[in-house]
C-alpha cells in the first residue's frame, strides 16, 4: 500500500455529487441524441438540388437544363412525384463540364472557375483567438459554398475538438484512427505520411477533408522537444510544415480552407505561415473585441518572430468577418461602426447575421447548404441564405482578384 493510499480521502460534498450527476446525465443525453440522428454506422449524404437551384449555381437558365434533359444530354435527373427535376452535386459538376465543352474554346471560367496556369493555390485560414465567434461554422459554409460553385476544395481541421470534421460527416472519436489527421503529415519522426494518404472524400462532390481529433495536440508537445533538440527533420522548422505538407496535394485543389484552433499554438502559427489569405471572425461585442485585440497583438508579435527567422508571409488579403450579427442590437451596431471606422475596407462589407436557421441546422450537425429550404421556416431560411451567400460570394471575389480575375 502506498503512502497516498494511507491518507484519508475527503468525503464527497453535495456539490461534487451534483456536478457528477449532471455531467453523466448531460453526456448520456447528448450521446442518445447523436445516436438517434447519426448512428455510428451511418454516413452523411447530401440532398438533391432542384433545377432552379442548379441553374443559379451554374449560371444558366432553367430552360437550358430542360432542353438538355429532353435531348437526353448530360446526367439524367431524378424526377420527383410532382415532376420536378432533381440533381445531385456530382451531376451538377457533370453539367458544368458538358456546358463548358459546348462553348468550344470560348472563355469557360464562369462555368468552371478553377485556378489556371500560374495561379497559386489559395490557402484561406479562418481564425480567431476566442471560441464562439463562428469560426468553424464560417469555415464549413465557405468550403461548401466554393464546392457548390465548381471549385476543387480541401478543408483541413486544425482544431483538436474537430467540430469541422463532425460537420463534414466524419466523427472524430469513431471514424479517425491514429495517425489519420494532419498530424500524420507534419510530425517529426519516421511515422510521417504524405498528406494525400490522410485526405478523404466527403459527401460533397468536390470537397475533400483532412480530419482532426485530439491527436493534433501531439504537435504542440513535439515541437518544443524538436526545437530543444535542434533538429526538426528533413521537412524543416515547425512553421513550414503545413505548407510543405500541402505541396503533396497542391495540384489537386484550387482552394484550401483551414479551420484554425482558438489559440496561438505551434499548429496555428504553422497554418498562418502556410496561408495566402486570412479571415478573422469577429462577434461584435466588447468582450470579444477586447479578446481580438489581444489576438492581433500576439499574432503580430509571433509572426514577426517567425518572419525574422526566414518565414515568408505574403497574404493576398486579410479580412474581418462580422459574425452572429443582430442589426437591431444597438450596442452591436456601434461595435460594427467602430470596426469599420478603424479598419475600413479590411472589414467585409457583408456580415453574417445571427439566424435561427443556422442554429437549427447545427442541432443535427448540418449546414445551411445541406438542410434544404423545405426543412425550415422559409422566410428565416431565405434571410440566412442570402446573408451567407453574400459573405461567401465576397470572399470568392477576393480569391478571384488574387488570381488577377474580375468578379
Amino acid at each position: 500500500m502506498t503512502a497516498s493510499e494511507l491518507l484519508p480521502r475527503p468525503a464527497k460534498t453535495a456539490v461534487d455529487v451534483t456536478i457528477g450527476e449532471h455531467a453523466e446525465l448531460l453526456s448520456s443525453q447528448l450521446q442518445a441524441l447523436s445516436d438517434a440522428l447519426f448512428p455510428p454506422s451511418s454516413r452523411k449524404t447530401l440532398r438533391r438540388f432542384t433545377s432552379g437551384e442548379v441553374a443559379r449555381l451554374i449560371g444558366v437558365s432553367d430552360s437550358t437544363l430542360r432542353k438538355l434533359s429532353l435531348a437526353n444530354e448530360g446526367p439524367a435527373p431524378e424526377m420527383s412525384g410532382n415532376g420536378r427535376r432533381l440533381y445531385s452535386l456530382s451531376q451538377i459538376n457533370e453539367l458544368r463540364h458538358l456546358l463548358a465543352g459546348n462553348m468550344r474554346g470560348r472563355d469557360t471560367q464562369a462555368l468552371l472557375p478553377r485556378r489556371g496556369e500560374g495561379d497559386h493555390l489559395q490557402v484561406v485560414a479562418v481564425t480567431n483567438f476566442k471560441g464562439g465567434s463562428g469560426k468553424t461554422t464560417t469555415a464549413a459554409h465557405l468550403a461548401q459554398y466554393l464546392a457548390l460553385h465548381g471549385y476543387r476544395v480541401l478543408a483541413i481541421d486544425l482544431d483538436a475538438q474537430a467540430s469541422l470534421s463532425a460537420l463534414l460527416g466524419v466523427m472524430p472519436e469513431i471514424d479517425v484512427k491514429a495517425n489519420d489527421t494532419l498530424y500524420a503529415a507534419i510530425r517529426y519522426d519516421d511515422k510521417i505520411r504524405p498528406l494525400s494518404e490522410v485526405v478523404r472524400q466527403t459527401h460533397f462532390d468536390g470537397l475533400d477533408l483532412v480530419p482532426g481529433n485530439l491527436e493534433l495536440m501531439e504537435f504542440e508537445h513535439d515541437t518544443p522537444r524538436a526545437l530543444a533538440a535542434g533538429a526538426q527533420g528533413g521537412d524543416g522548422i515547425f512553421y513550414t510544415r503545413i505548407a510543405r505538407a500541402l505541396d503533396d496535394v497542391a495540384d489537386r485543389y484550387d482552394i484550401v480552407v483551414l479551420d484554425c484552433p482558438p489559440h496561438l499554438g505551434f499548429l496555428t502559427l504553422s497554418g498562418l505561415c502556410a496561408a495566402t489569405a486570412m479571415i478573422i471572425t469577429v462577434h461584435p461585442q466588447m468582450l470579444d473585441i477586447a479578446s481580438m485585440s489581444q489576438f492581433l497583438l500576439m499574432t503580430h508579435d509571433l509572426l514577426t518572430v517567425v518572419r525574422g527567422v526566414g518565414a515568408s508571409l505574403d497574404y493576398d488579403f486579410v479580412r474581418y468577418l462580422i459574425t452572429r450579427y443582430e442589426p437591431q442590437d444597438g450596442p452591436q451596431t456601434k461595435v460594427v461602426a467602430l470596426l469599420r471606422n478603424l479598419f475600413g475596407d479590411h472589414v467585409l462589407t457583408n456580415p453574417m447575421v445571427k439566424s435561427a436557421a443556422v442554429s437549427d441546422a447545427g442541432l443535427t450537425k448540418q449546414t445551411l447548404y445541406e438542410i434544404g429550404r423545405e426543412n425550415l421556416t422559409r422566410s428565416t431560411y431565405d434571410r440566412a441564405m442570402e446573408a451567407l451567400d453574400a459573405v461567401n460570394g465576397e470572399i470568392e471575389r477576393l480569391i478571384a482578384g488574387a488570381w488577377g480575375r474580375g468578379a
